[in-house]
C-alpha cells in the first residue's frame, strides 16, 4: 500500500504489459515487412539492415532486438512463408498438413495439397529466387538454402508414406520415387517457371499440379476426391 498526496492509502496499481508487447509485434511486423520488400526488390547484398530500419521507421539497433542480423531476418521470412501464419510452424503442424493426414483418400490429400503449395508459392517464390541468388556468395544463406531443401525432401517422405497408406499409389513406383517428383514440382522454381515466366493463373497451376500428380502417380481409378 501507498499513500495518496491528501495521505489516503491507495493500492498501487499493477503493470501492464500488454500495450508494450502489441507495440512490439507491430514493430517486429513492420521490420519483417520492410525486410521482404527491399530483398525481393534489391536482392540480399544490396540491402543493408541500416536500409531495412529506416524503411521500417525505426532505429537500425531496434531491428537486431526484434529480429536479429541480417541473415535472421530473411531466415524468418522464409519460415512465416512457409507456415503461412505470423510464427514459423513445424511441417507436419501446418492446417495442410493435418488436414491431409485426416483426408480419407489419395486424391483429396493431393487436392490438399496442391492448394497449399500453390499459396506457399506466393508467398515464397520472390524470397526463394532471392535466397537463390544470394547462396552463392552467402555462406550463411547457402546453409539455409541446403537445410530448407533436405527439410521438404523429408516432408515429402512424410507425405508419401501417408499416401501410401491408401493403397492407391502406382505399384511400379517405390515411395521414394513418387517423392522425388512430388519434390521437384512443389518447388519454388517450378512455381516461377509456370506463374511468373509462362503467366499462367494461380488457379491455372494449381489445377495442374493436381492432375498432373494424379496422373503420375496413383494407379488408374484410384477413389475420386
Amino acid at each position: 500500500m501507498t499513500e495518496d498526496v491528501n495521505g489516503t492509502p491507495s493500492r498501487r496499481r499493477r503493470y501492464d504489459a500488454s500495450g508494450r508487447q502489441v507495440k512490439a509485434r507491430q514493430t517486429r511486423s513492420a521490420i519483417l515487412d520492410a525486410a521482404r520488400r527491399l530483398f525481393v526488390e534489391r536482392g540480399y547484398a544490396a540491402t543493408s539492415v541500416t536500409a531495412i530500419a529506416a524503411a521500417a521507421g525505426v532505429a537500425a539497433d531496434t531491428v537486431y532486438a526484434s529480429v536479429g542480423p541480417k541473415a535472421a531476418l530473411f531466415r524468418e521470412l522464409i519460415e512465416l512463408a512457409l507456415s503461412g501464419t505470423d510464427e514459423p510452424v513445424p511441417g507436419p503442424e501446418r492446417d495442410h498438413a493435418v488436414r491431409q493426414r485426416a483426408a480419407p483418400d489419395a486424391r483429396t490429400k493431393l487436392r490438399i495439397y496442391a492448394a497449399a503449395v500453390t499459396a506457399n508459392g506466393r508467398r515464397l517464390t520472390p524470397l526463394f529466387v532471392a535466397l537463390r541468388a544470394a547462396a552463392r556468395a552467402a555462406p550463411e544463406l547457402d546453409q539455409l538454402w541446403r537445410e530448407i531443401s533436405r527439410r521438404r525432401a523429408r516432408n515429402m517422405r512424410l507425405l508419401v508414406a501417408d499416401l501410401a497408406v491408401t493403397g492407391e499409389l502406382r505399384g511400379d513406383l517405390t515411395q521414394d520415387e513418387v517423392a522425388d517428383v512430388i519434390w521437384t514440382m512443389n518447388s519454388a522454381e517450378y512455381f516461377d517457371l509456370l506463374t511468373v515466366q509462362c503467366g499462367w493463373s494461380d488457379a491455372a497451376f494449381e489445377r495442374w499440379l493436381y492432375d498432373a500428380w494424379v496422373r503420375l502417380l496413383l494407379e488408374p481409378g484410384a477413389a475420386a476426391g
